[in-house]
């Protein structure tokens, strides 16, 4: 087994790493202030290519595989985890559903408005009522003519205040139906901002649908074909969020390795404290053992091998991982990581989110257990 990158993605990650530090990490905090990602930086990574990254060349995308994709989102994370997700969301759950399930006409239509950022994608799925239990959506679609008419809500729709396409999901007769919804269309509401802990520069929204009228021509694959849809979209989309918690760890990790060098205590810097060693060290060592996870699962993934059990694995494991690093080089800062002028306050409060974000980390112990013990001849419910 040949672990080493290959010459294309090592460039590709030299190239990542260079536009993250040079044009995201001094916006980290700003981000974080204003709660927003500055318009002119969207556009800069629009113009990198970073919203084109899954789009194949042959349709004037980038054409990322897995592992590069997933070191696009580890540096971008190491840099802003709003950011990272920013181009998580729209790459998975966006672009990747319409190159998977999309007809020729849907793709003509939008992947190269989606790669230039005129349009950036957002997923709908969640509700009030059913959360994540797609089998309980209560969003309905009724066809009149050749329009769906669309009525119900969504919540914590990340992306929603600059999303000019949503990829909306809608029980029907046949069964649950993807949408493909641009922002204008009629009886769409971007509704309520929720206010978060950290994360500040994504955005999360409220939907509403009232009598939201969709072609039919936006139905995404086929009637009925939208569980295969969603979950198809969020193994891979557990995949990226993986490679963000990596990201994140790593930028934790490089910020207690710093204050532990310049701060100094009993006659010297912290670092040589026994104490402060085992922080680090044990940080280290979860962090590659977390490397090693992301890139075999995106190697599956990207040998079409089945991935999704592994994803559930990798994003479990990459949320403990980041936030375990997180609060323990906060605890080396000692009081200053409570300050809001070091980074790691900031690191602290976004990573918390990981544990949450598509699929919280017990509905990933559940697809994992499921998965085990489909090899044994028993299955399991989310109900059990």
């Amino acid at each position: 087994m040949d672990f080493n990158l290959t010459a294309e993605q090592q460039m590709f990650r030299e190239m990542f790493a260079d536009f993250a530090a040079r044009e995201i990490a001094s916006q980290a905090e700003r981000i974080d202030r204003e709660e927003a990602i500055p318009q002119a930086l969207l556009q800069k990574i629009a113009g990198q290519g970073f919203l084109a990254a899954l789009i194949p060349e042959e349709m004037d995308g980038v054409g990322l595989d897995a592992i590069s994709y997933c070191l696009l989102l580890e540096e971008m994370s190491r840099a802003d985890f709003s950011v990272a997700m920013l181009i998580g969301i729209h790459n998975g759950l966006g672009i990747k559903p319409l190159l998977d399930f999309g007809s020729g006409a849907q793709r003509e239509v939008y992947l190269e408005r989606m790669a230039n950022g005129e349009l950036i994608g957002a997923f709908a799925l969640t509700e009030p009522s059913a959360g994540s239990d797609m089998a309980a959506l209560t969003t309905r679609a009724i066809l009149t003519g050749d329009y769906y008419l669309l009525n119900g809500s969504k919540i914590w729709v990340s992306n929603g205040d600059v999303a000019g396409l949503f990829l909306i999901f809608a029980r029907m007769e046949p069964g649950v139906t993807a949408f493909l919804v641009e922002r204008d269309t009629p009886g769409l509401k971007v509704g309520y901002r929720e206010k978060t802990l950290g994360l500040r520069g994504l955005s999360c929204h409220t939907l509403y649908l009232d009598d939201c009228a969709v072609p039919t021509a936006n139905v995404l694959g086929a009637v009925g074909q939208g569980l295969q849809i969603a979950r198809q979209a969020a193994e891979f989309d557990r995949l990226g969020l993986s490679a963000i918690c990596l990201g994140g760890a790593e930028q934790a990790l490089a910020a207690g390795i710093r204050f532990s060098i310049d701060h100094e205590q009993f006659g010297g810097p912290i670092a040589r404290k026994q104490a402060i060693q085992n922080f680090v060290a044990d940080a280290v060592t979860e962090i590659e053992a977390l490397r090693d996870l992301v890139h075999h699962t995106a190697w599956l993934a990207e040998e079409g091998e089945p991935f999704g059990h592994r994803s559930s694995m990798a994003k479990l494991f990459g949320a403990q991982v980041a936030m375990r690093t997180t609060d323990n080089m906060l605890q080396l800062h000692g009081g200053y990581g409570y300050m809001k002028e070091y980074a790691i306050e900031r690191l602290y409060r976004d990573c918390r989110a990981l544990a949450i974000v598509c699929g919280t980390s017990q509905i990933q112990r559940f697809l994992i257990a499921r998965h085990v013990y489909q090899g044994a001849n028993l299955q399991l419910t989310i109900n059990d």
